[in-house]
């Protein structure tokens, strides 16, 4: 076999004898001699060897080897002079690539014989390195992948950093890290130090800026966009325009060496952040045989750390970017439902505020039952998502008031306010018709002025007696009996228009509003007003939801159902009402009582519109259970705090 070069590996013979004539049959292979002594044997990481058995040590294959030999024991061969080894050989040594030769043979045969197990450890060291390495970067692969997908699952901005940061480190055995995002802040970029993490120092961390600059590292590494790999912070390259802040040392007693920056960079190219990781921790090993504690030493970040950060680094600029694009949305989604509120408000400024307040104590009785520990309601569990989804079904309940006639939503009198102008229009005529009748009744059967007096104070008595009648009946309040009475005469008045025809004080279907028992809405205009739920359900229903916000129009749908079946549009009983649609429910009537007047009605004291509540719960309409935690956890209080 021609000789070749060597590889990497030191090659060690190990013999009893003097081996020269062997060895200088093999010059271009640079091999040492070494006596071998079994108490003593060992082999150095990059040492391979050939021990050369001749019968003056036969014995020595007998003993196990000396634990000196450590890991070093895949990378010795044997040379025996003998047929074989024998049955007494220790299974260690029976273990090993061995040659066997005749005790006669010469040099020649000798030597190829050590080129060959030389050949044969090389190549076997060889491609257990390439094994061992293949093995890592599979590791690491796997590690990339794993990070990947964690951080394409992370929802939480702070987690999704705390896990870019942590991944790096551990990828990379940094014992510490900083993470800056580029933000805009007083009308430039700078850089935002997010987040720092370091296994040898409790810290506590507060949030701080960073001119977009080449001053500092993490500022050079930002604007030139390449990784900045320094093995030793106190020995910057000379000219550097950077340098290295001890800040973050002198306080907490710490020592940084070794230093990696790599720019976190999207697909395009465009840096968003910086990934900063210090102080490369490796645990050393005694020598084996040794009896001694395993060593932590500080080293430089290798080029397959920096690979590591840079894969890393990337894939956490498109999760940030994907984050960001998310929060966007997120808020852009949030400005559509807050104009959609306000568009609801100002058809009806007498409810204002009251989407967001039954938002705020629908959640607060959420993130009660939550935590509450006994009672029906101690299982019961919202996550961040959820609560995100009940608000804003909460927020939109009554977006389908939009399509509620405007003289409808905002009625306040039984009477629309064109039809009691015209009501009193009409007693003015009938005024000014009763008044020219008696003066023509006067002037044919000459009446005294007094008889002409009194005939006209009684049709005028008449008549605004009519219009009180009217007034009284039009307010939204219970119909008294008598006033009831009152308006069923009101169809019997009648009076002669300016062409002399005679008409109706009051128009049957006027006299049918002012026969309302309750309220100021007719059935029609009730069933418009319902109508509300319908159509929010309808225009929800048109929003294609995140999976995460799915139940939005459903909950939204089924905030005025009763858990008796007596709600409104469906009908829909117990069973079909989940928890956050009853908590929905009482949060929605508790506002609507006690927050502020309305045209239709008075707000009434907390106190009292809670007495309701208990009512309507007795009644079986309300989940009684969250009431009392409503109640008791004085959720309605919310309501007063998030008042604008």
């Amino acid at each position: 076999m021609p000789p070749t070069e060597p590889t990497g590996f030191r090659r060690v013979l190990f013999h009893g004898r003097p081996v020269a004539d062997v060895l200088s049959l093999l010059p271009k292979e640079p091999i040492e001699a070494r006596p071998f002594r079994p108490e003593s044997f060992a082999l150095a990481d990059d040492e391979i060897g050939v021990l050369f058995f001749e019968p003056s040590l036969s014995a020595a294959l007998a003993e196990p080897p000396p634990p000196e030999l450590g890991l070093g024991a895949d990378r010795v061969g044997l040379l025996v002079l003998a047929d074989e080894l024998g049955p007494a050989v220790d299974p260690f040594w029976a273990a090993r690539v061995f040659f066997s030769l005749p005790e006669d043979a010469g040099a020649a045969h000798r030597a190829q014989a050590v080129r060959s197990l030389f050949r044969i450890l090389e190549d076997r060291a060889l491609s257990a390195d390439v094994r061992g390495s293949l093995s890592q970067r599979s590791g690491e692969i796997r590690a990339l992948v794993d990070v990947g997908v964690a951080l394409s699952a992370e929802r939480d901005p702070e987690r999704l950093l705390e896990l870019i940061l942590s991944k790096a480190r551990a990828l990379t055995q940094a014992d510490g890290g900083s993470l800056y995002l580029i933000e805009p802040r007083h009308g430039a970029d700078v850089l935002r130090f997010a987040l720092a993490q370091n296994d040898s120092v409790r810290f506590a961390f507060q949030e701080g800026w960073l001119p977009l600059d080449d001053a500092s590292i993490a500022g050079f590494v930002a604007r030139h966009g390449e990784p900045l790999n320094l093995p030793d912070v106190s020995l910057l390259p000379a000219g550097a325009p950077y340098r290295f802040d001890s800040d973050f040392d002198r306080r907490h007693g710490y020592r940084t060496r070794s230093m990696l920056t790599v720019p976190m960079q999207t697909p395009q190219g465009r840096t968003i952040g910086v990934l900063q990781l210090i102080n490369r921790k490796i645990r050393v090993a005694p020598h084996a045989g040794i009896t001694a504690v395993i060593r932590v030493e500080v080293v430089p970040f290798g080029l397959e750390s920096v690979d590591l950060a840079r894969s890393l680094a990337a894939q956490a600029a498109v999760a940030v970017e994907n984050r960001r694009l998310t929060e966007r949305v997120r808020k852009l989604f949030e400005d559509f439902v807050a104009a959609s509120v306000t568009a609801i408000e100002q058809r009806d400024p007498t409810t204002a505020g009251h989407s967001e307040r039954v938002a705020t104590l629908t959640v607060a009785l959420a993130e009660l039952a939550d935590r509450t520990e006994t009672g029906p309601y101690a299982a019961f569990r919202m996550g961040k998502e959820e609560l995100r989804e009940l608000r804003y079904a909460a927020v939109l309940h009554d977006f389908g008031k939009v399509g509620v006639r405007e003289e409808v939503l905002v009625k306040s009198r039984k009477l629309p306010t064109r039809a009691r102008e015209l009501v009193r229009a009409r007693v003015d005529q009938a005024i000014l018709s009763a008044a020219a009748e008696v003066w023509e009744k006067a002037s044919r059967s000459h009446w005294s002025e007094r008889q002409v007096a009194e005939e006209l104070a009684q049709r005028w008595a008449a008549l605004e007696r009519a219009w009180e009648t009217v007034q009284r009946a039009d307010e939204p309040s219970v119909l008294p009996e008598e006033v009831g009475g009152e308006v069923a005469r009101l169809r019997e008045v009648f009076y002669r228009d300016a062409s002399g025809r005679p008409r109706p004080l009051v128009e049957p279907d006027e006299v049918a509003l002012l026969s309302i028992p309750q309220g100021s809405l007719s059935p029609r205009e009730r069933l418009e007003i319902e109508s509300h739920v319908s159509q929010t359900f309808r225009f929800l229903s048109k929003i294609p939801w995140t999976e995460d916000l799915a139940r939005v129009p459903e909950w939204a749908y089924a905030h005025h159902e009763k858990l008796n079946g007596s709600g409104y549009p469906r009908g829909l009983s117990a069973p079909r009402l989940p928890a956050p649609v009853r908590m929905l429910t009482i949060s929605d009537i508790y506002d609507a009582l006690a927050a502020r007047d309305r045209p239709y009605k008075k707000a009434v004291p907390s106190a009292r519109a809670l007495d309701i509540l208990r009512g309507q719960a007795r009644q079986g309409l309300l989940d009684a259970d969250l009431l009392e935690l409503f109640i008791a956890g004085k959720v309605y209080e919310r309501a007063s705090a998030s008042t604008p």
